[in-house]
C-alpha cells in the first residue's frame, strides 16, 4: 500500500469509531454548559462553536447554556466598580446586576452569530423569556449577596418548540422571580436544571481542569468513568474539594434526575467535546448512573 493513503485510512478509522456513538446519541438532547477559558480564547471559542454545530449536523439536539464571569468583571472594573465575591459566588447589587445582564446578552448574541455563520440556525434566548427559568433570591451561608437567584422552577417549553423546528437553542443564565425581578443564575446550576427538564441523555461541563482526579495533585489520577456512588464515595472521603465539589454535586443530582451522563471537559483542548463523546477513550471524566453500562475499559 502506498503510505501518502495512511493518513487517509487513519481519518476513515477515526469516523468509524465515531459511528456507533452517531447512532446511540442520535435525535437525543445533550446540553452543552459552556464557560471558563473556551469562552475567552478566539481560537477555542471557534472549535467549541465548530463542535457543537457537528454534533447537530450529525443528528444530535444540542443546547448551549452559556457563563460570563470574566467578561462580567472585566465590565464592572471598567465602570470603576471592584468585583465582590462570598464563598466563590458574585455578590451582585442593582448596578452590577445590570452590567451582568448586559454582558450575557452581548455574548448571547455572539454565540448565535457564531453558530449562524457555520449554517446552523441558532436562536438565543434568556432565562427570562418564556419563563424559562424562575427563581428566588440565594444566600451564601446565610448572608445577602444580592441578585443571586436559586432556580425554583424550569419551563422548558420555548427551548422544546425550538429543538422541534430544527434551531440551536443557546441560553443566558438570567431569570425572575415571583415578582419579575431580574436575578443572575449561576451558569452550572442553569445547565443543570434545564438538562433535568428537557431529559437531556447528556450534559457536558466545559471547564478549566481535565476532570475528576482520585488525587488532586497527581494529573495521572484522572477518572475516565465514575458512578454516583463512587463519586459520592470520593466526596465523602475528602478527595473533593474547591470548585470541584459544587460541580460534581450538579452532575450526580443530574444523574439522579434522569440525565444519561454528564462529561466533566477541559475546555482549553481544542475539541474536546468531540474527543470525549466519539472517541472509544473519551479524554475528560463521564459520571454515569451505577446500573449503567462502562464505555470505556481501564
Amino acid at each position: 500500500m502506498d503510505s501518502s493513503m495512511q493518513p487517509i485510512l487513519d481519518k476513515a478509522a477515526v469516523l468509524i469509531e465515531a459511528l456507533p456513538y452517531i447512532q446511540r446519541f442520535n435525535r437525543k438532547i445533550i446540553v452543552v454548559k459552556y464557560g471558563g477559558s473556551a469562552m475567552i480564547d478566539e481560537e477555542l471559542k471557534k472549535q467549541v462553536i465548530q463542535d457543537v454545530t457537528l454534533l447537530k449536523l450529525v443528528g444530535f439536539k444540542p443546547i448551549i447554556v452559556h457563563g460570563g464571569g470574566k467578561e462580567i468583571s472585566r465590565w464592572v472594573e471598567k465602570t470603576g466598580m471592584e468585583p465582590e465575591f462570598i464563598n466563590g459566588l458574585r455578590k451582585t447589587d442593582e448596578a452590577t446586576m445590570e452590567i451582568a445582564e448586559m454582558v450575557l446578552n452581548k455574548v448571547n448574541k455572539s454565540l448565535v452569530q457564531n453558530v449562524q455563520s457555520l449554517g446552523v440556525n441558532a436562536v438565543g434566548v434568556s432565562g427570562k423569556d418564556g419563563g424559562l427559568l424562575k427563581v428566588e433570591k440565594k444566600l451564601s451561608d446565610g448572608q445577602d449577596i444580592g441578585f443571586v437567584g436559586e432556580i425554583t422552577e424550569v419551563n422548558p417549553k420555548i427551548i422544546m418548540d425550538l429543538l422541534d423546528n430544527d434551531f440551536l437553542p443557546i441560553v443566558c443564565p438570567v431569570g425572575m422571580d415571583e415578582q419579575f425581578v431580574t436575578y443572575n443564575i449561576n451558569a452550572d446550576d442553569a445547565a443543570c436544571a434545564i438538562a433535568k427538564a428537557v431529559n437531556a441523555e447528556k450534559l457536558a461541563f466545559l471547564t478549566d481542569i481535565e476532570g475528576v482526579y482520585k488525587d488532586k495533585d497527581d494529573p495521572t489520577s484522572l477518572i475516565s468513568e465514575l458512578s454516583v456512588e463512587e463519586a459520592k464515595g470520593l466526596i465523602g472521603d475528602g478527595y473533593i474539594g474547591g470548585g470541584m465539589l459544587p460541580k460534581l454535586n450538579n452532575c450526580i443530582d443530574a444523574i439522579e434526575q434522569g440525565v444519561s451522563r454528564v462529561h466533566i471537559l477541559d475546555g482549553r483542548i481544542a475539541h474536546c467535546l468531540l474527543l470525549e463523546i466519539f472517541t472509544n477513550k473519551g479524554i475528560g471524566t463521564a459520571i454515569i448512573g451505577d446500573k449503567d453500562m462502562r464505555y470505556y475499559n481501564e
